[in-house]
């Protein structure tokens, strides 16, 4: 490496095919979903030919984040093993095997084999992602961060608008294994990309590992204001995807309804991620972005609990509005760190453990409903999750970098 080169550029040689990189980071990105929100339309239809209940629907609800948690945190050491290409070629080629074996499945070990496997691919996609936008854009943080997270975007709300029509028309077979065609798009950029990159430690551009600074992410106040701040409002984002219909069920709405507000929730959440990214790189410390999604929280939070019918449209905007933070924390993992390294060890972090919180929300908020009776209790841990997320913050969005920390 010459002596102005910087140790987050891509090395001269990797500088070619940057378009083939480009295409390969959105495909992939596209991908990170379509397991989670290809099925859970299909639940109803699963359960009737599987002959599975309630508990067996809890259990492929919580496979998504319990997954993102177990493999967000053994990405950072598979991609010092093999390289950030050949992890996400693996991550996109096991999301390929597990769709394929999900639609294929003959009876419940194999369904859930299909989806353990397509959820582990994701899992490690998540992680790799950002410390690929770190490899080859490091001057193209903010524009590579809202493109690939409004891809993600796009690749969970395209999978749960189209997964009942399909089902109707062709089976739910083919709608659950036309995914697999998306991840055999994402796969096959990535395999061009392995066979020109070198074999040495691809994370870091140096064949020595030791030119490369690191350290426990968890010794720093950093890496658990980004793991908190992603694993709080992936909390509140879940539990309110899980509970938002009956909310407004049990406030007198029909169930259709309920479907609407889920809908627009997610919809909404599209505009952060195409603004937050390129906001966020403008300014030292964008904490006053994380006070627009706090604010959105916890107004939607207050008008569902206190007013629920009264413009419930607009507290499922605000909800849609809250997870700002989501978008944010992921373009944080770039601009917090000044390695691929960094990055990579950050992202396996912030989003292994903050997943593993996201895995309790919907439990903790039916569990308190149950118990209480009301949802007085549910929104008093929500409030508490939200101030959380808003402390966090605070120390996420410090500017300072990871390995100055270590």
């Amino acid at each position: 490496m010459s002596p102005t080169a910087s140790p987050s550029s891509p090395a001269p040689s990797l500088l070619h095919g940057r378009a083939l990189v480009f295409a390969a980071i959105v495909l992939a990105a596209v991908n990170l979903r379509t397991a989670v929100t290809s099925v859970t339309p299909l639940l109803d239809v699963l359960g009737q030919t599987f002959g599975f209940g309630t508990t067996m629907t809890g259990v492929l609800g919580m496979l998504p984040t319990a997954s993102f948690a177990l493999f967000g945190v053994c990405t950072p050491l598979l991609a010092r093993r093999l390289g950030l290409e050949r992890t996400t070629l693996l991550a996109m080629s096991l999301a390929l095997v597990g769709l394929l074996l999900r639609s294929s499945a003959v009876g419940m070990g194999s369904l859930l084999a299909g989806s353990v496997i397509a959820l582990a691919g994701m899992g490690i996609g998540n992680v790799v992602v950002p410390p690929l936008v770190k490899r080859y854009f490091a001057n193209k943080v903010g524009t590579m961060s809202t493109l690939y997270i409004s891809a993600l975007q796009l690749g969970t709300m395209l999978p749960a608008l189209l997964a009942v029509p399909v089902a109707n028309a062709a089976g739910w077979r083919v709608s659950l294994g036309m995914w697999a065609l998306l991840a055999l798009a994402a796969t096959l950029p990535w395999l061009m990309l392995v066979r020109r990159t070198p074999r040495h430690d691809v994370i870091t551009d140096s064949p020595d590992p030791g030119a490369q600074p690191h350290g426990r992410v968890s010794a720093t106040s950093l890496g658990w204001g980004m793991t908190l701040m992603f694993g709080m409002t992936s909390l509140m984002t879940y539990s309110m995807f899980t509970w938002l219909p009956r909310i407004v069920v049990e406030a007198g709405a029909s169930p259709a309804f309920g479907g609407v507000m889920v809908a627009m929730f997610s919809a909404l959440g599209l505009l952060p991620s195409l603004v937050i990214p390129s906001l966020a790189v403008r300014m030292a410390n964008p904490f006053p972005l994380v006070l627009i999604g706090f604010g959105a929280f916890v107004v939607a939070f207050a008008g569902l609990l206190l007013a629920p019918m009264k413009a419930p449209l607009l507290w499922a905007c605000l909800l849609g509005l809250g997870p700002s933070t989501f978008p944010l924390a992921l373009t944080l993992i770039n601009l917090r760190t000044r390695t691929p390294t960094g990055s990579a060890a950050l992202s396996g972090f912030m989003q292994g453990v903050g997943y593993s919180f996201s895995c309790l929300g919907p439990f903790l908020v039916g569990w308190l409903h149950d118990m209480s009776g009301s949802w007085t209790l549910p929104f008093g841990f929500l409030f508490c999750c939200a101030l959380v997320m808003l402390c966090a913050s605070w120390f996420a969005c410090k500017p300072r970098k990871l390995e100055d920390l270590w």
